[in-house]
C-alpha cells in the first residue's frame, strides 16, 4: 500500500512496507469459516499445492516417508511429536513445507545475472521464494549490483578474512533458525565459542524465551515435563494462546482423541480458532469417507490479549476457595513435600479481588468458575501454551502462574499431567539443548572446555534484540544467519534492515532466495545447503541428523531425495568450512566430524546433559526422551523445591481509544514463508494487508468492512510507527483486541518494545490506534 499523501508525525519512522503477498491483484474476500479443521479442506488444499508446484510424484512419495518411525525424514515444519504406530503422521502444512522444499525450480547463476539486487528488492517475498532452490554459492558484487558465483573455498575465505580481521570476536553474531539439526547446531555453537563469542541469537529469543526462563525459575528445568503419552491420558487439557490447526496441525489428532475418551478440552484465546471447534482427521479414512467430524474442544474462553495470567489467577483463587469446603480440591501433601512459597501465593490469591480478575482477563466470573470446576474435577491436567502467552511484557509471570495452578493439585511428576509449551519450529528446542544460548550455563561451558579443548568465553552474548541494536551501532560487523529469514522475522523491520546494511559482511545459509539476501552488508554471501528431504552423503556414507521435538523426544531424520544441485553442501559441512577458514590453528578436527556424524554425536554425548549414549539411544524405534528432572520431582532450583511465584497482576486493559494488536501467521504460511494470500480457517481470500477487529470497535471508529485504515503503534520510547491503507475485517474478538499478519506488521513493533522479563519482542501486545485512512491507499 502506498503512503502517498501522508505527513509523517513527530517521532515516526519512514517505512517502506515489505511486499509479501502472492496474488495481490485479486479482490479480497471474507466469510466465516464454518467447516471442520483439516478434513476435505486440507486434502483439497494439499492436492492443489502439489499440482501447483509440479511435484505430484515426489510430493506423494514424501507422504509415505515423513515422520515415519521406521526411517524417513522429519518434517521441517512444526515440532509436534511423532505418533507411534501411525504410518501417515502428516498434516497439510507439513506437506506444503516439504513440497515447497522439493520444488523442481532452480535459482542459479543465470537467474542472478538477469536480475540486480535493486530489482529483486521490489519483488514480493512470495515471488522470491517461488523462484526455487538455490544451487551454488554466490557473492554480492557491488559494481554490478548482482550476486555472482563464487567457489566454496573462496566463499569460506571471504568469511575467514572478515572474522580474522575483527578487533573483537564479539563483533560477530551467529543467528540460528529452528530448522537446524542437532549435529550442525553443536558444531555451530562450538565454532562461535572457539572464536570467542556467545553472540548466539536464535528464534527462541522471539518465541519461547519466556517459557524457558519461567520454567527454570519455577521448576529448575527450561522445558515442559509432559509428553505425548501424558496428553493421551489427561482428564483435562487447557490449550492457551495456540492456533493448533495452522501451527501444530498434528495436535488435532490428540485433541479429537481426547474428546472421544471424555476428556475436557478448554481453549483459551482471544480468537476462536478452527482447532478449538471440530476436525476430521485425514488419516482416519472412515471418518473422511463419511465426512464425520469430531469435536476438539469442550469450552472456549476468549480472554482479552494478555489476560491469560488473570484467568490463571482466577482458577487458582476459585480452587483455593473450593478447598474451604472440599479438602480434596488442593493437594496439600504434594505442596508440603515438594514446594515452597505456597502461603504467600495463597494470601496473594485471597487479596486479588474478583472484580480485578474479571477486568484484566476480560471474562465474567461465571466463565472462570466453570473453568475452575473443570480443573478441580480432573484428576490429571495438562496446561499448554504458545506465543499467545509468551509474547507479552509479563510472559514469564504468566507461565509461572500456570505452574502455580498445576502445583495446587499436584499436577506434576505423574502420568497425564504437567506443563507443556507448544514449540513452533521443528528443532527449536533441540537448538537450545545443543548449545545455542547467549546466556550459557557455567557447567556447560566447563564441559565444553574439557571435552573440546577450547576456552569458551564466559560473558553473556547478544540475543536477537541486542544483535540488531549492536549492528545499528556498528558494534556487530559480521552477521551469519543459519537458516531462517532474519530480515523479516525480527521486529522493527526498517531498523533491522538498517542494522544488516551496516555490517561489513552478512552470510546466509539457505535453501531458497529470501528477503535477507537482499538486505545485506557491504559484502554478502549466499551459501546454499541441503534440505532435510535430501540425501546427505559424506565420506562415511549416507548421514542422518537428529532433531528434538517440543516434548523432548530425540530421533533421527534421513533424506530420501537427490540433492537439488551437486554443488550443495550439508549444514555441518558448511559450518566446518567456515570454521577452518576463521580458525586456521583450531584444535577441532572439523573435517573429521563431517565425515561421519556419529563422531559429532559421540562428542555431544560427553558435553550435553541428557544425550549420554547418544548414538545407541537415537537409533531406538522413535528415538529417546531427554530426561526432565522435574518430571521425577527433582527440582534444580535454589530451594530444591518447586517454587510458587507471587507476582502482581499486570494491567493489560488498553487505554481509551487504543487497541492491543497481536501479530500472527495465516494458515497458508510457515513463519516468514508465504504460500498464498489466503487464510482458510479465518475465511480470508486474496488478502494479507488487513487488520482483524471487533465489530463494535469498528463502528466506534466509523469503519466498515474492507474500509482502508491507518494503524499507528506507540513504542515504549514514545516513537510511532504506521501502516497505511490496510483493510479492516470484522472478526470475533473481544473489545479492545485486534490482530494481523506477521511479517508485514513487524514494522509496528519497535526494537525498544521487548519484555523486561524475557527480552522477547512484544509481538502480541502492541498498543495501536486505528483510524479511517487519511489518504489514497
Amino acid at each position: 500500500m502506498s503512503d502517498s499523501g501522508h505527513e509523517k508525525e513527530p517521532g515516526e519512522r519512514e517505512h517502506l512496507e515489505p511486499s509479501v503477498g502472492a496474488v495481490p491483484d485479486k479482490a479480497p474476500e471474507s466469510s466465516p469459516y464454518r467447516h471442520p479443521a483439516a478434513g476435505w479442506g486440507a486434502a483439497k488444499a494439499v492436492t492443489e499445492f502439489i499440482l501447483r508446484e509440479h511435484e505430484v510424484v515426489e510430493g506423494s512419495r514424501a507422504l509415505l516417508r515423513m515422520n515415519h518411525e521406521d526411517g524417513g525424514f522429519d518434517c521441517p515444519g512444526c515440532a509436534w511429536p511423532d505418533t507411534k504406530g501411525l504410518h501417515l503422521d502428516i498434516c497439510e502444512n507439513g506437506i506444503k513445507h516439504v513440497t515447497w522444499e522439493m520444488t523442481g525450480k532452480r535459482v542459479g547463476r543465470d537467474f542472478f545475472a538477469a536480475h540486480t539486487v535493486s530489482e529483486l528488492s521490489g519483488w514480493s517475498d512470495f515471488a522470491l521464494e517461488d523462484q526455487g532452490r538455490l544451487t551454488e554459492p554466490m557473492v554480492y558484487d557491488e559494481v554490478s549490483d548482482r550476486y555472482v558465483p563464487i567457489s566454496w573455498g573462496e566463499a569460506f575465505e571471504v568469511f575467514g578474512r572478515a572474522v580474522r580481521g575483527l578487533d573483537d570476536p564479539n563483533q560477530a553474531a551467529f543467528y540460528t533458525s529452528g530448522r537446524l539439526g542437532n549435529e550442525a547446531t553443536f558444531l555451530y555453537q562450538l565454532m562461535a565459542r572457539e572464536l570467542g563469542t556467545n553472540n548466539l541469537p536464535d528464534c527462541s529469543n522471539m518465541c519461547h524465551e519466556a517459557s524457558g526462563r519461567a520454567l527454570t525459575a519455577s521448576l529448575g528445568t527450561g522445558k515442559g515435563t509432559a509428553d505425548l503419552r501424558d496428553w493421551e491420558s489427561a482428564d483435562a487439557l487447557f490449550v492457551m494462546g495456540v492456533n493448533a490447526a495452522s501451527n501444530a496441525p498434528r495436535m488435532l489428532t490428540t485433541l479429537a482423541q481426547a474428546y472421544r475418551r471424555g476428556a475436557q478440552v478448554v481453549h483459551v484465546n482471544p480468537m476462536i480458532e478452527a482447532a478449538a471447534t471440530r476436525t476430521i482427521i485425514p488419516h482416519e479414512f472412515t471418518q473422511m469417507a463419511l465426512n464425520r467430524a469430531t469435536r476438539t474442544g469442550t469450552m472456549n474462553l476468549q480472554v482479552r490479549s494478555g489476560g491469560d495470567m488473570a484467568l490463571m489467577r482466577g482458577i487458582a483463587k476459585a480452587t483455593l476457595e473450593l478447598a474451604a469446603t472440599d479438602p480434596q480440591a488442593v493437594d496439600r501433601e504434594f505442596i508440603k513435600a515438594h514446594t515452597t512459597g505456597f502461603e504467600a501465593y495463597q494470601a496473594l490469591c485471597a487479596a486479588t479481588a474478583w472484580e480485578e480478575i474479571e477486568r484484566q482477563s476480560g471474562l465474567g466470573r461465571e466463565d472462570i468458575l466453570r473453568a475452575a470446576r473443570v480443573y478441580r474435577d480432573a484428576d490429571r491436567s495438562i496446561i499448554s501454551w504458545c506465543l499467545g502467552v509468551t509474547q507479552h511484557e509479563h510472559g514469564v509471570d504468566t507461565i509461572r502462574e500456570i505452574v502455580n495452578v498445576l502445583l495446587l493439585r499436584g499436577n506434576l511428576g505423574r502420568e497425564g499431567a504437567g506443563p507443556s509449551p507448544v514449540r513452533g519450529h521443528s528443532n527449536v528446542q533441540g537448538n537450545r539443548t545443543c548449545g545455542i544460548d547467549h546466556r550459557p550455563a557455567p557447567a556447560f561451558l566447563d564441559r565444553l572446555a574439557e571435552v573440546c579443548g577450547i576456552e569458551p568465553p564466559r560473558a553473556d552474548g547478544l540475543d536477537v534484540v541486542g544483535t540488531v541494536e549492536a549492528m545499528v551501532r556498528g558494534e556487530v560487523k559480521v552477521f551469519v544467519g543459519m537458516g531462517g529469514n532474519f530480515a523479516l522475522a525480527a521486529p522493527d523491520t526498517p531498523y533491522t534492515h538498517a542494522g544488516l546494511r551496516s555490517c561489513e559482511l552478512t552470510v546466509h545459509v539457505s535453501t531458497k532466495l529470501n528477503r535477507s539476501h537482499l538486505v545485506h552488508g557491504r559484502q554478502a554471501l549466499i551459501l546454499p545447503c541441503l534440505g532435510r528431504t535430501e540425501k546427505d552423503e559424506q565420506r562415511g556414507g549416507l548421514q542422518r541428523t537428529s532433531v528434538e521435538d517440543s516434548m523432548s523426544m530425540v530421533h533421527l531424520s534421513v533424506g530420501m531425495k537427490r540433492p537439488a544441485s551437486p554443488h550443495l553442501l550439508s549444514e555441518p559441512a558448511i559450518i566446518a568450512g567456515l570454521a577452518k577458514a576463521a580458525l586456521p590453528g583450531s584444535p577441532t578436527r572439523w573435517e573429521w566430524y563431517v565425515e561421519d556424524y556419529d563422531r559429532i554425536r559421540d562428542t555431544m554425548a560427553r558435553v550435553l546433559d541428557g544425550l549420554e549414549d547418544f548414538n545407541r539411544r537415537v537409533r531406538m524405534p522413535m528415538g529417546f526422551r531427554i530426561k526432565q528432572p522435574a518430571r521425577e520431582l527433582v527440582f534444580l532450583t535454589p530451594s530444591g523445591r518447586a517454587e510458587f511465584s507471587s507476582a502482581a497482576l499486570p494491567d493489560v486493559v488498553p487505554e481509551p481509544g487504543t487497541l492491543v494488536l497481536g501479530t500472527m501467521r495465516s494458515h497458508d504460511q510457515w513463519n516468514t514463508t508465504i504460500y498464498s494470500d489466503n487464510d482458510r480457517y479465518r475465511g480470508i481470500k486474496n488478502l494479507r494487508t488487513l487488520i482483524f477487529m471487533n465489530a463494535e470497535d469498528m463502528r466506534e471508529r466509523g469503519v466498515a468492512e474492507f474500509d482502508p485504515v491507518d494503524i499507528t503503534s506507540t513504542a515504549r520510547d514514545g516513537s510511532t510507527r504506521s501502516l497505511h491503507g490496510y483493510l479492516a475485517v470484522t472478526h470475533d474478538l473481544p473489545r479492545g483486541c485486534a490482530a494481523g499478519y506477521m511479517p508485514e506488521m513487524n514494522v509496528l513493533c519497535s526494537i525498544t518494545d521487548y519484555s523486561t522479563q524475557s527480552d522477547q519482542p512484544l509481538m502480541k501486545h502492541l498498543r495501536v490506534t486505528v483510524n479511517p485512512a487519511s489518504g489514497p491507499s
